[in-house]
């Protein structure tokens, strides 16, 4: 009998050391920040009442991040930048040929930068 109560001691004796968590954390993520970023992290992690780390996991999985641009509007930026680059040519050659020479092209010029802004600005609303 004496051998069964001991054994009951054993088995209910708790291991020593801090108990095993259900989830580890193995994986790293190293993030560059500048001082003040780190200030900045650090302030609002301790407001909440939580570490640097554990303040930034819960930021990032809530974290809703949209890209610059779109593919379309990617496009139209390059449009304007070629659009800019003929006015810059066409203004070179007014100086070198005369103005009304080239009055009519550069009207033209401008009414297509004209309607590639207003898409532009519709497509932001």
């Amino acid at each position: 009998m004496t051998g069964l109560i001991e054994k009951d001691k054993i088995q209910k004796r708790r291991l020593p050391g801090r108990p095993k968590k259900t989830v580890s954390r193995s994986d790293f993520l190293m993030v560059r920040l500048t001082p003040t970023e780190r200030v900045l992290i650090e302030g609002r992690a301790k407001r909440a009442g939580l570490k640097s780390s554990e303040w930034f996991r819960r930021a990032a999985k809530s974290a809703k991040v949209f890209p610059r641009f779109s593919v379309e509007e990617t496009s139209w930026f390059r449009m304007l930048a070629g659009l800019a680059n003929n006015l810059n040519q066409l203004t070179h050659l007014a100086h070198v040929a005369g103005l009304f020479s080239l009055a009519l092209k550069c009207q033209a010029l401008l009414k297509q930068i004209e309607e590639l802004l207003t898409k532009i600005n519709s497509h932001d609303r």
